[in-house]
């Protein structure tokens, strides 16, 4: 079952992703001789208009066949190759776009049907043996204050406490309809000694927000996911943190762990996924989307195309070195699963 969830996730993403391409190739009169479901044999394949329309029996991803996008169509008066720089960025542009969009709906979704536990500002637990028992703090503390700041939020106190090892704060809480300061002096944290702990875990509440409110979440969700992905991309690349390269049987066996957690936990990640895969493919790589745009900005800026066969070319080896890798880290993830 989980891997067929699995299955079901990874087909979205890239379905969605070519829908993107067919979409806009449509909207700007570019001939699409195919949209496909899947690989393999074709189950169902009919024509509509100049396009084919097809399922075939491995149901996992999907492609596009654009006009004047192969070497042999340069010349179609209907494809993509006759179309002005502005037209086929907007076409290569909103495979990503639509991802980005799906991550949107997704956490719209996520809290506004679903519904979503948020930390509150009240406190739930206080771990025995660290500062804020030292301070004495209790459950049922609601924090309202940080060095007189006032919070509306526990990410705020979170942060606060995290940069401040070894420095006191102070905090003004509720207790029993009264306001009383309470100060604490942050330890190292055991995960990153760099980041202050106190040993507090706040109290939880869950709740569904109203659609309005909801899809602006979901917007402000998808900015912030995406944020901290370019964040750990640009740190992976200064060799500040570890680069952790996952393939399709790695990404499978994580939406398989979290399916089995709840339909709440599955949706965020294949957010969290799709915005992955919208980043991934504005890389400058070539065969990628991102690639494409920086021939696209070349011939924008020089006034004439780069010559088609040697960009055919870039993006052939691209495609080829994208798939030994590609072979390379299945092999990782299969050898760590002890397949």
């Amino acid at each position: 079952m989980t891997f067929l969830v699995a299955v079901l996730v990874l087909g979205l993403l890239v379905v969605v992703h070519e829908a993107g391409h067919f979409l806009a190739a449509r909207r700007a009169g570019i001939k699409v001789h195919e949209f496909t479901i899947g690989f393999g044999p074709a189950l169902y394949r009919r024509r509509f208009g100049d396009t084919y329309y097809a399922l075939r029996l491995i149901p996992w991803g999907a492609g596009v066949r654009i006009a004047g996008m192969e070497p042999g169509e340069l010349d179609d008066p209907e494809g993509f190759a006759r179309r002005p720089v502005r037209t086929r960025a907007g076409v290569i542009l909103a495979g990503p776009l639509m991802n980005l969009l799906l991550a949107v709906v997704l956490f719209t979704l996520l809290f506004g049907v679903l519904g979503i536990s948020r930390a509150t500002l009240t406190v739930a637990q206080v771990l025995p043996g660290h500062p804020a028992e030292k301070a004495g703090l209790q459950p049922g503390d609601r924090i309202v204050e940080v060095d007189g700041r006032p919070v509306a939020s526990w990410s705020q106190v979170a942060m606060a406490v995290q940069a401040s090892p070894g420095r006191p704060l102070t905090l003004t809480v509720e207790r029993d309809g009264t306001r009383r300061q309470v100060v604490v002096e942050p330890e190292p944290s055991p995960a990153d000694a760099r980041m202050g702990f106190i040993g507090l875990a706040p109290r939880a509440e869950f709740r569904r927000e109203p659609l309005p409110v909801a899809l602006w979440s979901g917007v402000r969700e998808t900015y912030r996911v995406t944020v901290l992905l370019v964040r750990g991309l640009l740190l992976a690349i200064a060799g500040r943190v570890e680069a952790r390269l996952m393939g399709p049987v790695g990404i499978g066996e994580l939406i398989g762990q979290v399916a089995r957690t709840g339909l709440r936990e599955l949706a965020y990640l294949t957010g969290v996924l799709s915005a992955n895969l919208a980043l991934f493919n504005l890389l400058p790589i070539p065969a990628l989307d991102g690639s494409r745009l920086v021939f696209l900005g070349v011939e924008a800026a020089r006034g004439r195309p780069v010559d088609p066969a040697r960009e055919n070319l870039i993006h052939l080896v691209g495609f080829a070195l994208l798939m030994i890798l590609f072979l390379v880290i299945t092999y990782m993830d299969l050898a760590r699963l002890g397949a």
